[in-house]
């Protein structure tokens, strides 16, 4: 597991540079990083799924200063916008809802509203899906996708670990905003960075298990839970610098 660890060690430090964004080597951060506002850099992360080339080709097509337009203008300047499960209907609401949003609040302060209760990531992380559903007020299948659902809970109302998704694109857009590094933007100061989760996806949930950091067969939160524990073995303060470096890993077949 040394070995392990100083190849992951090696990697955050050859990889903590913003040459690792380009359209060479394109990710929603290069998109996300151009910006300071918390609801684009959002957009940026939730429709963040898919091949990387193609997420960064619709970012760069979308006009986020829509986001301080009325909603008559939005309605006409996205009637033709779709983006694979998302169709334009799907896209009008989600930036007329950040638009509503906007207004009313900042996303780190209604994230904060659930993280004070206990230093809870997933705290802070359900109270911002439900409050976008709230302020929506719509729903569709393409709609759900890309907010996700709410975190799902126990007979005791605590969220729970086996049972939900590993919200991984939420989770690698509080990593954006809470880590701060030549990567990662930190417009949020008020999280410890000691308490993020990994965003796991289903290719870093299999180079993990090569590594030997996970042995769970199952991709789901509690699989994203424990490897975020393991790399904590690694380091107790910063475990997420590590992301990166695993998912260049294996997208470049370093290892394997």
């Amino acid at each position: 597991m040394q070995d392990i660890k100083k190849l992951l060690n090696n990697e955050v430090c050859n990889r903590n540079s913003n040459c690792e964004l380009s359209y060479d080597k394109p990710d929603p951060l290069l998109v996300a990083s151009r910006y300071e506002d918390e609801y684009v850099i959002l957009l940026c992360a939730l429709f963040g799924y898919g091949k990387a080339s193609l997420i960064v080709k619709f970012l760069d097509s979308l006009n986020f200063e829509l986001l301080n337009e009325n909603e008559q203008i939005i309605d006409k300047e996205l009637d033709k916008f779709y983006y694979r499960f998302q169709n334009s209907e799907d896209v009008k609401t989600v930036f007329k809802t950040f638009r509503r949003l906007k207004q009313i609040d900042s996303l780190n302060d209604i994230f904060i509203q659930g993280y004070k209760k206990d230093n809870s990531l997933l705290e802070g992380l359900d109270n911002l899906i439900r409050k976008i559903y709230d302020v929506a007020n719509y729903n569709s299948q393409g709609f759900t996708f890309l907010i996700s659902s709410p975190l799902k809970r126990d007979k005791n109302l605590q969220i729970k670990q086996i049972g939900n998704a590993p919200y991984k694109r939420w989770m690698m857009y509080l990593r954006w905003m809470i880590r701060d590094d030549n990567l990662d933007l930190g417009l949020w100061s008020k999280v410890n960075k000691k308490d993020l989760i990994i965003p796991l996806d289903t290719h870093t949930f299999k180079v993990s298990q090569k590594l030997k950091l996970l042995q769970r067969k199952t991709y789901d939160l509690k699989s994203a839970i424990l490897l975020t524990q393991k790399l904590k073995e690694f380091d107790e303060l910063d475990p997420i610098k590590y992301d990166f470096a695993l998912y260049r890993i294996g997208q470049e077949k370093i290892v394997f």
